[in-house]
């Protein structure tokens, strides 16, 4: 365990005083207001303590009140098992998120369960889940059941759906949760038990983008993070990325359906999850577009579909325990790859890693394969997710 020392700690009690105050105009789900999306908690208060900090550039008090290991440890979001794995694992390395999954203890899913695990974190810790509806709820034993989206698409009107997202939503803040793993905004036509399946509203781009609308607007209206998946598009996919490499359709005819309701929604205020997704024309021959620099820039810059550059954070999909990346890569060479192609936050289901994973990356950034200005920037805009305010 590595013990944070006391300037750190005191850099840090200035920055919660410093980090607040942010600016009216500011997107969903980066906005600091009371309930922050990202966070389910209040946002600090107060105001920049002398000039000096006042007439520093965005976020560098906060920067400065982190060691690069905490820095790294920010872009991680691991699965735990339970309250002793959360708390071992955010006291001692400060992952920026843990991740409720079907394995981890159900009591850990409460308020009073986390609080103590997310006192110990020195900036604001996510807490996240899969919470979709229908055969992906994580948290159906203590918020109830819901429909599968395409259900949903066929039997309630989008704003039913905004008004029961609104409600369960609502219930996952109450339990300690910050951010959903959802919408899953794939375009789909495929069988129910498919790996989209009935996880997609539809086959019809514009009635994705209709539902998973009133699920962002509604998580966000709740506290609730929000993150649509998985980019570029998994809807026609050639399997299911859990066992294997999954081929998408081509980049040129993802435009004209996977790709629509991103484009739609970019600027939602919703994060991106990036799927394992092989894409020709656009990935490189065994490099999914989880830790393809092409990908990553396609989403970030957004002219190379029609859409607005994207400002809010990429997360990865799942990069232990799904098939189409482990096949490929080992998990710490696996994080690696997705920081350096661009992604802000690497997801695995385990803690087992995390101090192998962070000794690597604490290697690449002084070997300069990933460089430190780019880790800075990935922190802060977790930052502005989870709803902390960086002043000018």
């Amino acid at each position: 365990m590595r013990k944070t020392s006391v300037v750190v700690l005191a850099v840090l009690a200035a920055v919660a005083t410093a980090c607040s105050g942010g600016s009216s105009t500011e997107s969903p789900g980066t906005s600091a207001t009371s309930a922050s999306p990202g966070t389910g908690q209040a946002a600090p208060t107060g105001g920049p303590t002398d000039a000096t900090t006042a007439q520093q550039p965005c976020g560098q008090a906060y920067l400065a009140g982190l060691t690069q290991r905490q820095k790294l440890a920010q872009l991680l979001t691991v699965g735990v098992t339970g309250a002793a794995d959360a708390t071992n694992v955010v006291g001692s390395e400060q992952v920026g998120g843990i991740f409720i999954g079907s394995w981890t203890d159900p009591s850990l899913l409460s308020a009073e369960a986390l609080a103590p695990v997310k006192a110990l974190a020195k900036v604001p810790l996510m807490v996240t889940i899969d919470e979709e509806g229908g055969r992906v709820s994580r948290a159906k034993a203590k918020i109830g059941a819901s429909p599968s989206a395409r259900v949903i698409a066929r039997t309630q009107t989008p704003e039913q759906h905004f008004q029961n997202t609104l409600t369960r939503s609502k219930a996952l803040v109450d339990l300690g949760v910050t951010v959903d793993f959802a919408p899953d905004v794939d375009v789909s036509a495929q069988p129910d038990d498919s790996v989209i399946g009935d996880r997609s509203y539809s086959d019809d781009p514009q009635v994705v983008t209709t539902y998973a609308d009133a699920y962002i607007r509604a998580s966000q209206q709740a506290g609730l993070g929000a993150v649509m998946k998985h980019f570029p598009g998994h809807g026609s996919g050639s399997g299911d990325s859990h066992t294997g490499a999954v081929r998408t359709p081509p980049l040129s005819e993802l435009q004209e359906s996977d790709l629509v309701p991103y484009r739609n929604l970019i600027g939602s205020g919703a994060a991106v999850m990036v799927g394992h997704l092989d894409v020709p024309g656009l990935t490189a021959p065994d490099v999914p577009a989880s830790i393809s620099p092409a990908v990553m820039s396609l989403l970030r810059e957004g002219t190379g579909y029609g859409a607005a550059p994207f400002q809010g954070p990429i997360f990865t999909d799942d990069l232990s325990g799904m098939a189409a990346i482990t096949s490929r890569l080992s998990i710490d060479a696996a994080v690696e790859a997705a920081l350096v192609a661009g992604a802000d936050n690497a997801l695995w289901i385990s803690t087992n890693a995390v101090s192998t994973v962070l000794d690597r990356l604490e290697q690449a950034v002084a070997a300069g394969r990933l460089p430190a200005d780019r880790v800075d920037a990935s922190v802060l805009r977790m930052a502005r997710y989870k709803g902390v305010s960086l002043p000018c």
